[in-house]
Order: C-alpha cells, then structure tokens, then sequence
C-alpha cells in the first residue's frame, strides 16, 4: 500500500474540488514503523520573499528532474462565504480557467499545449492552482497565472455554461450516499459556521450567482496580498525571482484590509474549541435513502491548527486507525463487524474536527457498531497506550512526510498548505518535532478532551436499496441521431497566440535505463537507482489476474489476493501487519483483469523486511478460514457498492456489451459468485498461478544493486515453479453491427454516467502511438480536447468527459466517459457522436497533430519525476512486452507518428456508427 498522510490526505484530497474530471483514492490502511526515521528537513534549501504587493513567495531548487512546479495558494475557500454565497469559491475556481482579456481563451488548452500536468482545488481555507511543466517553461506558467491572478474574464456567457458545469459537478458528489451522509452530520455539528457546509455549494446557491456577486469575489480575494506563490524544481532562483518580479510584481494590491477573514460567518474564537449549543447530548441522525453499504460518521469539535494539542491528537489519531494492527480495525473490522474503518484530525485556521466513518459488513447493524466504537474510544481514555502503539504511531506521521514528498509536486503542495493554512512553511519541522515528544499521557489526555460524548455528533446512513438493475438492450437507437453539428475545432494555431513562450528547449535524454535480470526460478526483476531521497519503491504483477477467474467463479482471483497477508506457515495476520508497521513499510497486492499487482513503498533501510514479507507470501500463503470469510464479507460490501455508483455499474454493463460471456473481460462477481468460492479454491488458484515465471518485480529508490540482488536471490530460492505456466487464448471480438444501447436505472441519483465504445488494441499495436495522439485531440484532456471544448466548455453539458484506449497486454476498450444531468443525456450523447463522426469524415489537422505531441512528450519528463510512478512505468513496459529502453525512447515514438498514420488510425479505429452506449444513472430524459 501507499504511505499517505492522513493530514495532508484530508485537506488536499479527501474533500476538495477539482476542476478536472479525475478519481482520487485513498487507503485507509497506513503502515508505521519503530525503526530511527532519517533527520531530513522538508524546508531546507526554502528562500521565502515577499514583493512589495505582498505576494509570498517561496522558492526551493530541487534538482532531481528537469521539471518545476508553479503554484499559487488564496487564502479563501468556503470559511469566508456568507449566508447564501456557499460555493462561491468553487463557482470562481471554474472561471479562472475561462480566460482573461489578453488571453480569450480556455486556460485549460494553454497549459496543455505547454505540456504541464495542472489541476485545482477548493477547499475550506484555501483554493489552489497548480502545474508541474519541463523546467523551459516555467517563465510561461508564471505569466499564465500572473495574467489570471489580475485579468480573469468573469462574464455572463462564462458565468452561464460553467454553472451549468458545477451543478453537473455537486449533482455528481450527490450520487455518493458518504457524501449525503457527511454534508447532514457536518451541518449538524456546526449549524452556525461556515465548516458545516458543503465545499462545493449547493444547486440551490449556485443557480443564484450574478456576475457582480462573483466578480466582487475575486476583486476581494485574487489579491497578491492574499496569496502565496511556490515554484519548486530545477531553476535557479536569482533569475527566477526577476521572471516573477516582472510578472505578479507589476499586480497591485486590490483586497480589503482584512481579506483573509472578510466574510467569515464562524462567530468563534479561533483559539477556543467550539463547544455544542446544546445542553444534552443529541440523537443521531439517521438518513434511510436508496444506497448500498450501511455507513456510520461519528464527529467531534478539535481546536485549531495552532493548538498545542494537535501533535498528540494526531497520534491518537494513528493509535486508533493506523493500520491493521490499529485499535479501531482490530475491534471494527477484524471482529467482522465493519468492512472498512477512516479517520481524519482535521485542523485548520479555525478550530476544526476529528471524522471518523466506518463502513458495516453485511448484516451488521449500526447501533452495535457504535456501541463497540465508544467502547474502544472509551478504553484510550481510560488506558494508555503501549510503548509499541506509539512509536508505531510517531513513524507513520514522520514517515508519511518523506514518502510523500519524493516528488517535486507534492513538495510545493507542502510548503504551500502550511504558509497558508498555519501561516508559516516552517510549521512541518515545529510539528515533527512536537510529534516525537508526544507521551502516552499525551494521548490520554487529548482522549479524554476532545473525545467527549457530549460534543459528539453521530450519523446513520441505513439504505433502503441496494441494487443496480439494468435495463435491456436495443440496437440503433434513434434518439441519440438528432441533428447536431458540432463547431469547428479549436485552431491551434490561434491558441499559439496567446501562449506565452518558453526559455529554451530542455529535453533532456540522460534517462538512466533500468537494469533487468532474471533469478534462477525465472523472476524477472528490474532495478533503476535513485539516491535523491532516502526511500525505496516497487511494483510488481503475478500473472494471477482476474481473466483466470470463471464467471460460475468471478472475483476468486481479487479474493486470493487479498488474503495473501492473512497468514503463512510462520506468521498470521497480525504477526505480518505489526512487523511492516513497525518499520513504516507499506506492502499490499491487488487483482486486476491482467494480473495481481504489488505496491510497496518505505524507507531505503528497511527493504529487506519489504522483500522477506513480499517472498513470504508468495511461498508459503495458509488462507486461514477465519480471515476468508472476512475477506469474503468486504468483498461483497464492494460489490454493492459497486452496483450503487454510476461509474462502476456502467462500466461493468459496458464491458459485459462488448465482450462474449467466454471472454475474459466480461466476467465481474456476483453475490452468488463470492459466496460460491471455498477455501481450496484460492489454494488451488494460488497453486496454479503464483508462480516466479510469471513474476516481474520493479524496484526504484536509493539501494546497492549488488545488495538488492543478494537478497532477492536467498529471499526466493526456494520458490520453484512446476510445469508450464496456463495461457489462455482469447477469442476475437468483433464491433456491434450497429449502435447498441442499454439502460441501467439506480434509484435514488442525481447525475448519470454513460460510456460509449467497442473493442480496442493492445499496448504491443504497432498503431499505439499513433492512436495516443488521436486520442490526445478527442478526448485525452477534458478542458484542452475537442470532446471537452463542444461538450463541456461551449454547452456545458458535463463535469467531465474524457476517452481513452485502455490497452494492455491484450486489446481493451475504446471508450469515452461523461457524467450529466439526467436531461442532458440524450443531447451529450448525440454530441459525442457528432464530434466522433466529424473526425471520421474530415480528420485532423496538421497543427492539431504537432500540438498534441508535443502536449505528450512536453508532460512526459513530469511523470519521469516521481519515483513510484516510475516504478510503475518500467513494470508496465516490460510486463507489455516493450523493451527495456522504451522509458527513454517514448518521446521519440510520439515525436515519429505522422499525418498519415493518423489517419489510419481514424478509419481502423474510429466507429460512430458501431457504438456501445450505456447510461447508468436515475433514469429518465
């Protein structure tokens, strides 16, 4: 598994809005470790400067890669909306990307066109503009958002479509019954504060916006004064500074005196912890709504970012759910009452909250699982914790800070959260410190203070439905062939205008190569050093995927994985948790259709223990009864809620309307499925397909390579393989002879989601590269592609829409996404068609075809940034059969795709008239 923050997590990525269309997951389950945590400080090397307009800026020279990422940090988000403007923030973080007066154009397509992986965020204290670009462009991204910090264009006609587009956006979040389920608890906790509302808005506020409303906002609030400017990355930092003197340094001053409080509604002491107004304790609230799992959400008021309590609230934050080994997943989760267990300390500018959702197994009931909850949390107040539960604590906190910062990206996300939502960058060091000095009293104390039943605020969600059913299938829809003709595309030479330029062309070809052996048993292994931070990463895949799983016995290959941990000859399942947590190493598995994938992540000297872990469970797996029925029970949790969102019941319609019943791809579990599977079936599959022949292991971090090679040879030398591996032989697909519809009604939502497509190619086609350009101009890019621009930017139609060809070691689909409104379905699908039609019947164009190349290779060396993406990139290439240089040489293909092999591509791949189109959603035009 991933190591991740839980802090950060929350406030960066749990609850806030992005503009783009993207899925964002998080464990639940962290790892810990006792071993000493490397002394490395997250600030060093930081140069802060202030303009005379009052810009922050921060600057850290990170020389690891040749890429920068420029940010800029507001310090507003819905703390300071009054009554009645909730979701003006995020209604404003959408039409900063609609142009300004030098630039008309969607700022979306500039930044994709200089290749930068960009997004942004809203959330409670900040809203936030980030992109990560090759280091020649980093003047150009400055003066993109010097130019939108003062020139943003915020008009009717834009204010018009981009509401449109939010409330496609909110109407989505209400599909989620966790998202309706918080949005009442919140409100309940803090009835008269702006916390308690919703992020994103409401419908209801939105629809009420006028342009002088929004434009006053950012007049008040998009203010240097108001805002922090983080550049980190491979610059030099006097010439820097003159690029951003030149640029933001001419902004002038335009905010009120006291922007970053204007506004507020929160009437409270931002040191003092808000305290209920009522005098006795409340009932929960209980929501009983159409939905899948049954959910708890127990909230408790904390103090505020500056406390001096929040090092110890964090560790008993780690105490109580950090890990499998934690207190509240041995007495939730472990004893079968839930499936799943989260929590999150939120501290802020103003005094925050402690969050803790629990998902039920099936046929728990809620008030008994709250009933064990309290319990628990009764016992940290009442006993302190072990020697062992803490320093396992203290070393998730300390070690989540340095695997999450190997990238250049998350570190100007670092140093920008904390200038703004504590006030100082510096903050992290004050806080690791006050981590280690954190006592077992500690944590008592700050139990027994902020987790008082009085204060707390409970909520059930009980659903009343918990299937998705489909509706049945018809060929050549009529309804989706209206007449529609779609807009001329965007000339990319138009959009050249308006792009500011680049330094100088710094594409380097100094990718080092990683270096593959094979062991004597057929584990094929790939080693890239990497020694600019103390951590190592793998990735891995078994040929031990779902497409082995029958469909009498679909999901037996995601069960044998996740019971892979559960016990071996020599330890069983706690024994294996405590050992990696202890020593803050993450290791997890995972099925998917084409193999079983391995994630581990930690620090660079505790690898051996990653590594004897890993070959432990692949030799010598027990499948203990006990943890399969478990494992079975979060299994089924899953599958319902699978069948409850939109998304995962649409593509499991879609994928089972392209392929034959024999196929592979069609099979997904069913309850009758699950629970048909035995122990001796995953013995038996483990048998057959766990094998070292069928194994490749990746491996990118700071390591001896003699060493690593050491201790993977004693680590699986006795792990043989016997006989051949099994390989299946997939039958051809053909594409429908003509439009195939189908309609999955889910009672109780909001906004549908539809996938159009057919079959599609491998990794290995030789027409790859060029099929990735194509898709690059239809729909690689929600705001930059000719999908996004007519559906998105000029009807708005949806949040989000996008296509992709998902190839891997065999062909997948071809497909596009989108979400809408129920009534926006029929118009966004005949839409899609049209655009797909008019790239079949007149192609593309010559500036089209460069500019997506270069937006390919231009992003590349980011994704070359992150170790862990790294790994992950040179376990794909070789797993597809690429060779060993391709890491290197991917430019190089894109740079080589020609007009005419485009247009190959167009015929061979493009089909308007052979669509499979399923729409899951509420149902009804």
């Amino acid at each position: 598994m991933r190591l991740f923050s839980k802090r950060l997590a929350y406030i960066l990525l749990g609850l806030f809005l992005s503009l783009t269309l993207s899925g964002v997951f998080i464990t639940n389950n962290f790892s810990y470790a006792v071993t000493p945590v490397p002394e490395i400080s997250l600030t060093q090397g930081v140069r802060k400067t202030v303009l005379d307009n009052g810009l922050i800026v921060l600057t850290k020279e990170v020389h690891t890669a040749p890429v920068v990422s420029v940010q800029v940090w507001y310090k507003v988000g819905s703390r300071n909306e009054k009554a009645g403007e909730n979701g003006i923030s995020h209604q404003l973080e959408h039409l900063m990307f609609k142009g300004t007066k030098d630039r008309p154009v969607q700022f979306g397509r500039l930044f994709s066109a200089l290749g930068s992986q960009f997004n942004a965020f809203t959330t409670y204290d900040e809203t936030a503009y980030f992109g990560t670009v090759e280091q020649d462009k980093l003047e150009a991204l400055v003066t993109l958002e010097a130019d939108r910090m003062k020139n943003s264009v915020i008009g009717a006609e834009q204010l018009t479509s981009e509401k449109r587009v939010v409330i496609s956006e909110l109407q989505g979040y209400e599909n989620s019954p966790g998202y309706r389920l918080n949005r009442a608890v919140m409100r309940s906790a803090f009835p008269n504060r702006s916390y308690g509302l919703s992020v994103g808005g409401t419908k209801a506020d939105v629809e009420k916006f006028t342009v002088e409303q929004v434009q006053n906002y950012y007049q008040n609030y998009y203010s240097p004064e108001n805002a922090t400017l983080v550049l980190t990355g491979d610059f030099a930092t006097e010439p820097t500074l003159k690029v951003i003197q030149k640029t933001f340094g001419k902004l002038p001053k335009r905010g009120n005196e006291n922007t970053g409080t204007r506004g507020r509604s929160d009437a409270v002491n931002p040191e003092k912890l808000p305290v209920s107004s009522s005098a006795t304790k409340k009932s929960p609230i209980v929501l009983k709504q159409p939905g899948s799992a049954a959910l708890l959400q127990v909230v408790y008021p904390l103090p505020n970012v500056h406390h001096p309590d929040v090092a110890a609230i964090d560790v008993m934050d780690a105490v109580l759910t950090g890990g499998r080994s934690s207190q509240l997943y041995q007495a939730l989760v472990e004893s079968g009452l839930a499936s799943s267990i989260s929590a999150s300390p939120v501290e802020l500018i103003e005094p925050g909250w402690y969050d803790i959702s629990v998902t039920a197994a099936p046929g728990q009931e809620l008030p008994k699982i709250n009933q064990v909850l309290q319990t628990s949390l009764t016992k940290i107040q009442q006993q302190p914790v072990t020697t062992a539960e803490l320093n396992r604590a203290k070393t998730l906190l300390q070690t989540s800070f340095i695997l999450n910062n190997q990238d250049i990206t998350s570190q100007a996300n670092l140093l920008g959260l904390y200038q703004t939502v504590a006030g100082d960058y510096r903050y992290v060091e004050r806080y690791l410190e006050a981590i280690a000095k954190v006592t077992p009293q500690d944590v008592q104390r700050v139990a027994k203070t902020y987790l008082n039943p009085d204060q707390q605020t409970i909520g059930f969600f009980e659903p009343t439905q918990v299937d998705g059913k489909s509706g049945t299938s018809s060929s050549g829809s009529g309804r989706t062939v209206e007449n529609f003709s779609p807009g001329k595309p965007v000339d990319p030479a138009e959009l050249a205008k308006y792009l500011p330029p680049a330094t100088s062309n710094t594409t380097s070809q100094n990718q080092p190569l990683p270096e593959e052996f094979t062991l004597s048993n057929g584990l094929r292994v790939l080693l890239l050093r990497d020694r600019s931070v103390p951590t190592v990463n793998l990735s891995g895949n078994i040929d031990a995927g779902s497409e082995f799983d029958t469909n009498s016995q679909a999901g037996l290959a995601n069960l044998v994985a996740a019971n892979l941990m559960n016990g071996t000859q020599t330890q069983n399942a706690l024994t294996i948790a405590q050992k990696l947590e202890d020593r803050g190493v993450g290791l997890n598995f995972n099925a998917s259709r084409e193999g079983v994938s391995i994630n581990g992540n930690g620090l660079s000297a505790n690898l051996p223990i990653m590594i004897q872990t890993l070959a432990d469970v692949v030799q010598n797996a027990t499948f203990p009864s006990d943890q399969l029925e478990l494992s079975r029970d979060r299994a089924l949790t899953s599958l319902k809620i699978q069948l409850d969102d939109p998304r995962g019941l649409g593509r499991r319609v879609f994928q089972q309307a392209i392929y034959p019943e024999n196929h592979p791809f069609y099979s997904f579990p069913t309850e009758k499925s699950l629970k048909s599977i035995s122990r001796q079936d995953l013995v038996k599959f483990y048998k057959e397909h766990y094998r070292p022949d069928t194994t490749t292991i990746a491996l990118v971090g700071d390591f001896d390579p003699a060493s690593v090679k050491a201790l993977l040879n004693k680590a699986f030398s006795k792990w043989q393989a016997q006989g051949k591996p099994v390989n299946i032989s997939l039958p051809p697909v053909s594409l429908p002879k003509s439009t195939k519809r189908v309609n999955s009604v889910i009672s109780g939502k909001a906004e549908a989601v539809t996938y159009l497509g057919y079959s599609g190619i491998s990794r290995k086609d030789p027409r790859f590269y060029a099929a990735l350009v194509l898709n690059q101009i239809l729909g690689g890019d929600t705001l930059s592609s000719r999908l996004g621009t007519e559906v998105r930017d000029r009807q708005g139609l949806t949040y989000g829409i996008f296509s992709a060809f998902a190839a891997g070691s065999q062909p997948g689909p071809f497909l596009i996404q989108m979400q809408t409104a129920p009534n926006d379905t029929q118009k966004a699908i005949a839409s899609t068609i049209a655009l797909l039609k008019q790239v079949r019947e007149q192609g593309i164009t010559e500036a089209e075809l460069n500019t997506a190349k270069r937006s390919i290779t231009n992003s590349y060396p980011v994704d070359l940034a992150n170790p862990s993406d790294v790994a992950d990139l040179i376990l794909k290439n070789s797993v597809y059969g690429l060779s060993l240089a391709e890491i290197k040489e991917f430019p190089q293909q894109i740079d080589a795709v020609n007009m005419a092999q485009v247009q190959q591509v167009i015929k061979d791949l493009i089909h308007p008239e052979n669509l499979v189109i399923v729409t899951a959603g509420p149902g009804g035009d």
